[in-house]
């Protein structure tokens, strides 16, 4: 469902970013680095945010084949422990003064219920909470770089999904489908505050947020194998390979016409695939309270606290 309609955008109709500074989390595979590569071909500098710090060089290298000028870093991050997100800020704060794109991209979906050492379940500790802590470390150098946005990939699942804040955590019961949707939900619902709370500060930063259709990457080596062999035939009319999958996020981080609170995604049948542009997240990722509420409880678990 959407309600915006442009020609077929990609990045030819992005200048040079030579510029531009540009963190991507979980830059090393899928859209992270189909992302990453895109960004890294139009001259900027990026951040490669990654939990695997051997596989972000191999995919470094693979980025360099095909753009040898290419202007990249590998700083580790690993978004499922909050001690190594503030690291990482530290460290990205250490080398440099401006950041014009922070693109929360990392995420994990449908993997066995497990903990992480802060105690949260794992899918919305590394889809949610590392990025809401991670955008509050940087929120003073995004502010103090002119025209800088803050992209939250979202996903199709949200329309599904269900912020339970009785069982936030899956400790009272854990569903695979419904913890991804729910941390999913919370990255669409956290661009949304987001972007109120920053307009309503007088800030010039803008949080919007994509989700990528459905493509088959690794983010889906959870999924069982039997049932993507089964629906093997059907996957090339529902799905898009994974550079044109990451086209809504990149159009969300440098799209000329992107104002804060869009959602970008795919404008084909269900919003599966197609060309970007904008569209429509369900009636309840635009509840206000709910992300209101959603906010105060990210800063109580994250222990940090915005400034508004």
């Amino acid at each position: 469902m959407y309600f915006w309609y442009m020609k077929n955008w990609t990045m030819n109709d992005v200048g040079s970013l030579s510029s531009k500074t540009i963190i991507v989390t979980g830059a090393n595979a899928g859209l992270g680095f189909e992302t990453a590569l895109a960004l890294a071909k139009k001259d900027a500098t990026v951040i490669m945010a990654c939990r695997n710090v051997s596989k972000a060089e191999t995919a470094k290298e693979q980025i360099l084949k095909e753009a040898p000028s290419a202007k990249l870093e590998i700083i580790k991050l690993d978004l499922s422990n909050l001690k190594s997100v503030h690291a990482f800020a530290e460290e990205f704060l250490d080398r440099y003064n401006s950041l014009d794109v922070l693109i929360n991209n990392a995420g994990v979906m449908n993997p066995p219920y497990s903990k992480t050492v802060d105690g949260f379940e794992l899918q919305m500790a590394a889809n949610y909470f590392g990025h809401f802590l991670l955008t509050g470390l940087l929120l003073n150098v995004l502010e103090n770089t002119e025209g800088s946005r803050i992209v939250m990939l979202s996903s199709i699942a949200h329309k599904a999904g269900k912020i339970n804040f009785d069982n936030l955590n899956s400790e009272k019961s854990f569903s695979k489908i419904g913890a991804y949707g729910q941390s999913k939900l919370a990255c669409l619902m956290h661009a949304y505050e987001l972007n109120r709370r920053l307009s309503a500060a007088g800030s010039k930063v803008i949080a919007v947020a994509a989700h990528p259709g459905v493509s088959i990457t690794d983010l889906m080596r959870h999924i069982p194998q039997f049932l993507l062999f089964l629906f093997r035939p059907l996957l090339p009319l529902v799905t898009h390979k994974p550079n044109k999958a990451a086209l809504p996020e990149l159009m969300a981080a440098v799209g000329n016409d992107v104002q804060g609170g869009d959602y970008l995604g795919p404008l084909g049948f269900q919003e599966m695939k197609g060309k970007p542009g904008k569209v429509k997240a369900m009636p309840h990722a635009y509840d206000v309270d709910i992300a209101k509420k959603l906010f105060d409880v990210a800063e109580e678990l994250t222990s940090y606290r915005y400034k508004f």
